[in-house]
């Protein structure tokens, strides 16, 4: 009964059932219908990009089936981001992002994200054509089980506005991926599909300019770091925060689960509190087959810890992440291997 409890709850707050309401687009200001009027190219173009928009790099990106992925970021003249709480920044309205997808060397698609003048986020997903010289709004419902040769299994699959609302409005914040974490300048070489392009910013270089503010001082003389006790714990960690913390964690609806999987630059010892809710603690749900003694990690004996067993499967009642994958992610499925089986059994 508690585990049937416990996997509603999951499907509800997946399906935006918990989360608060956005923006939609078929509300009074509609959003672009192609991805050329969201600003994030000059005039006439669909390959160059303003000068004004700012590419960046999470540390710790999402797996998303092997997908070439590039990012940006604008905020409007004249404004900055507010990093008094530094595991929450406040945004500005008319603040844009934008996620380019590509498998194959071909573009797939780019999503949009915009905090508009009333303060509500809205999502939004462009589909490009097969040769590049368009990308339109995908439907509000999102399209699936689209053609494309080069992506895992020869389809691809657009999200409906409730697939981004379920994971983006879990967190404190749903901007994701652009955060003191992700951003420091201290980053982790052991990070899974992790890439910095030439001139993406980082909590140095935004406080240079003066887009972010008020961030803790201590951040930028001593930039953001997950505490753990190995490189591949960090390595570990990372991972499970850029994947997972987003809707694992303290503060959104699947908190009654008590499992943090959320880095909290501003604690004393963020890592700390994910080990605690995670090593050799019970698990509530419980993959077929899985030993008896299952924990959510369960020192050295992966077999037995159900986090990892849950990202290697792609059983749709069992897997996670539960959205926006098709394939397992292998090269983080060995580096949890690694860790857990370094793990003391004591």
């Amino acid at each position: 009964m508690k585990r049937a409890f416990l996997q509603c709850l999951l499907k509800l707050a997946l399906l935006g059932a918990l989360l608060p309401p956005v923006a939609r687009a078929d509300e009074p200001r509609a959003l672009p219908q192609h991805l050329r009027d969201t600003g994030l190219y000059v005039a006439d173009s669909l390959s160059q990009v303003s000068p004004d928009v700012l590419p960046f790099s999470p540390q710790y990106p999402l797996w998303s089936d092997g997908a070439a992925k590039r990012r940006w970021i604008w905020l409007p003249p004249g404004t900055h981001i507010d990093a008094a709480q530094a595991d929450a920044w406040e945004f500005p309205r008319g603040t844009k992002l934008w996620k380019e997808f590509a498998h194959g060397g071909r573009v797939l698609e780019t999503r949009f994200i915009e905090r508009g003048a009333d303060g509500a986020w809205r999502f939004a997903s462009y589909m490009w054509n097969a040769d590049g010289s368009d990308a339109v709004l995908a439907p509000a419902s999102g399209t699936r089980e689209v053609a494309a040769p080069h992506a895992p299994g020869g389809r691809y699959s657009f999200p409906s506005q409730d697939d981004c609302r379920a994971c983006h409005e879990g967190a404190p914040v749903p901007v994701l991926g652009f955060s003191a974490l992700q951003l420091s300048p201290d980053r982790d070489p052991l990070a899974p599909h992790a890439e910095r392009a030439a001139g993406t910013v980082d909590l140095k270089s935004l406080s240079e300019r003066g887009l972010l503010r008020n961030l803790p001082p201590e951040l930028l003389s001593r930039p953001p770091r997950i505490a753990a006790s190995t490189p591949a714990e960090r390595a570990a960690l990372g991972y499970l925060h850029g994947n997972c913390g987003n809707c694992h964690n303290d503060e959104g609806p699947l908190a009654v689960l008590e499992m943090t999987l959320a880095q909290r630059v501003a604690a004393p010892s963020p890592g700390n509190a994910v080990l605690r809710s995670i090593v050799g603690v019970e698990s509530q749900f419980r993959p077929d087959g899985a030993p008896a003694d299952a924990a959510r990690i369960a020192p050295g004996h992966l077999a037995a810890s159900v986090i990892a067993v849950r990202m290697n499967s792609r059983d749709p009642l069992q897997q996670m992440p539960p959205l926006g994958t098709q394939a397992v992610d292998a090269e983080a499925v060995a580096l949890l291997a690694r860790w857990i089986e370094g793990l003391s059994k004591n």
